[in-house]
């Protein structure tokens, strides 16, 4: 990323204050592979700090506990977009943080649930804010419509749902790439243009973001997140298989090899498929006589 800053502006500070805005969070697991989240309540909460509000626990809470190194974008509603880097530092069950986000009015009239942790990030590199490349973008997505008929594995067995299929293929949601980069941050990527060829394969133009884009190495293993409007959601990793022309397009593909459903309340992995097991213990429950 060009411009980089080691410290928010006042400017940068405001803008991140609503919150109706697209906040993502890219951590690393314990495999050392990308994890992508949504976290809307992202804040920058001074010039060298962030936060963000816990009302739920996926597994990206526990993830940056174990590795601080995380990457952040945040989209507002004008179109205007900040990249960064940030380290995973504290966390906090009190404090002006907790009782600013517990007052907002999403949180302080919501009967099932509010904030209940606050976490906080050093700051590390932040980019922006850059304007949405819309015309790029939109001729990315038309170019990559044009050629994933020619990207298909062939392979009928499913992976992907057809729900989560037809939400990478729905016109307007939002996708994001990540890799973990050399420095062992994971880097961040806007993919906009992402669509699924089938089931098995997620494709797209490198015309949008074409210099992010042709860093990602081949034969690495990333994260693909997609997000509709009326934040259904969904999050892969697969293997990306490089750049090849398809119809004449310049096109990456990513062959999935794990789904994960990020949504509440049923955080979990969706493929491979985990066996069901009987349930034969209640803990928290105390043992009836019988």
């Amino acid at each position: 990323m060009e411009n980089q800053r080691t410290a928010f502006s006042a400017e940068d500070v405001e803008a991140f204050l609503p919150a109706e805005k697209i906040g993502i969070l890219a951590s690393v697991n314990p495999e050392g592979l990308p994890h992508i989240t949504l976290i809307t309540s992202i804040r920058a909460n001074h010039e060298t700090q962030l936060t963000f509000g816990e009302f739920c626990r996926g597994q990206s809470k526990s993830y940056i506990q174990k590795n601080s190194q995380t990457a952040f974008m945040v989209l507002t509603m004008d179109k205007r977009m900040w990249r960064g880097t940030a380290r995973w530092m504290h966390l906090r069950k009190e404090g002006p943080e907790y009782q600013s986000y517990n007052d907002l009015p999403m949180f302080r009239y919501n009967a099932y649930f509010g904030i209940n942790t606050v976490h906080y990030l050093d700051l590390v590199s932040v980019a922006g804010p850059m304007a949405l490349p819309v015309s790029s973008i939109l001729m990315a997505t038309l170019k990559t419509r044009f050629s994933r008929g020619a990207s298909a594995t062939g392979n009928n067995k499913r992976i992907l749902t057809p729900f989560a299929e037809s939400l990478f293929n729905q016109f307007g949601t939002l996708k994001f790439i990540s890799y973990v980069g050399s420095d062992g941050f994971p880097v961040l990527i806007p993919l906009l243009q992402c669509q699924a060829a089938d089931s098995r394969r997620l494709v797209f133009s490198q015309s949008a973001y074409r210099a992010d884009l042709s860093q990602v190495p081949e034969g690495k293993t990333v994260a693909v997140f997609c997000l509709s409007m009326e934040m259904a959601d969904v999050l892969v990793r697969g293997t990306f298989n490089g750049f090849s022309r398809r119809r004449g397009i310049l096109t990456g593909a990513v062959d999935i090899n794990w789904v994960y459903n990020s949504m509440p309340p049923a955080h979990g992995r969706i493929y491979p498929e985990s066996p069901l097991e009987p349930v034969t213990e209640w803990p928290d429950f105390p043992r009836m006589a019988g």
